[in-house]
């Protein structure tokens, strides 16, 4: 009996956290108990605040006075493993959203970018910095425009915990959205880890299909040391994060012009550029079309964490104005 009045509570702050966790904005509890009715779940206004309460404790939300609430990153991690049974592909379905959202005009360098958020003990952080200039300098990231907050401040949908510091990198489904833009049809296939030998890339040594997972895979393999990109950025050989896309050969030309364009802008990222029907890192592509290897944008803060630093990462973090946007060698 006890065992299922938890259950039922268990449920119902799930539900409170995935109210939250679409809303980029801090809400009330008599927004909450409205959003849930919507999804058939009946909370007065006095059971929502009961059940914040215990998030508040577990450190799953966070109280921004009148404003209402604001889930943590530690709220989302916990929605994403009680909702994983429910959400394979979830991450497919992220990155194809945040591909429509992205506005930015390499032109006119306006619009808005995918980020990914990075969180870091306040006292850590300029340890942190040190640590990934090596991959900065190398250039294995997707660029060195950066945006940082501190406490209180939001970076995409994520807003910063007490004590600690943020860092936006830019993600590489800034690139999906572009070539969008542009009338290119992109398929988001894998993420992986990819060997590198002088400077030049090898060969995928671990993958995870987007299509069947709910969880990023760049965030798994930095939580499973899976790579060595500091060692990458100073010898050229090592384990990098990278993505793996397709595009139709006709467009290979248009894919081409936009990679320049964004170059110039500051946003790189495109790291192999196959051939039609080509293998690409001993990766088979499909008929008439073509292979493209994106490297990861949380590859800098994967030095960090292979420097012993504690890193909370939540890729796709929501989106910024390119504006926002900063060298990461003003910091």
């Amino acid at each position: 009996m006890v065992q299922g009045a938890t259950s039922d509570a268990e449920k119902k702050i799930i539900s409170i956290l995935k109210v939250l966790s679409e809303s980029s904005e801090p809400l009330g509890s008599i927004t909450i108990a409205r959003e849930l009715e919507r999804h058939g779940i009946f909370l007065s206004e006095r059971a929502v605040r009961y059940h914040l309460r215990i998030t508040d404790e577990r450190g799953y939300t966070q109280p921004l006075g009148r404003d209402g609430r604001m889930i943590t990153p530690q709220g989302l991690e916990e929605l994403r493993m009680a909702l994983a049974p429910d959400q394979v592909g979830l991450i497919l379905e992220r990155l194809e959203l945040l591909a429509f959202r992205t506005t930015f005009d390499p032109g006119k360098r306006t619009g808005q970018v995918a980020i990914n958020t990075s969180l870091f003990d306040k006292d850590k952080f300029k340890k942190a910095l040190v640590a990934m200039r090596e991959a900065f300098r190398a250039g294995i990231c997707v660029s060195e425009l950066v945006a940082v907050a501190s406490e209180g401040e939001k970076l995409g949908d994520v807003v910063i915990p007490s004590k600690k510091a943020g860092l936006a990198t830019v993600c590489s489904v800034t690139i999906n959205g572009v070539l969008l833009k542009a009338g290119v049809p992109i398929e988001s296939r894998f993420g992986g880890v990819l060997e590198i030998r002088d400077s030049k890339p090898r060969r995928f040594v671990a993958i995870i299909n987007y299509g069947g997972t709910s969880l990023d895979p760049s965030e798994q393999y930095i939580r499973a040391r899976m790579t060595s990109v500091g060692e990458a950025a100073r010898t050229g050989s090592g384990r990098i994060l990278a993505n793996f896309r397709e595009i139709p050969a006709p467009s290979r030309s248009t894919v081409e012009e936009v990679i320049a364009g964004l170059r110039e802008a500051g946003i790189g990222g495109v790291y192999v550029l196959g051939n039609t029907s080509e293998p690409v890192c001993q990766i088979a592509v499909g008929l008439n079309r073509v292979g493209m290897v994106l490297l990861g944008g949380l590859n800098p803060v994967a030095v960090a964490v292979e420097a012993g630093i504690e890193v909370e990462n939540i890729a796709e973090s929501g989106m910024i104005d390119f504006q926002q946007l900063t060298s990461f060698w003003h910091l």
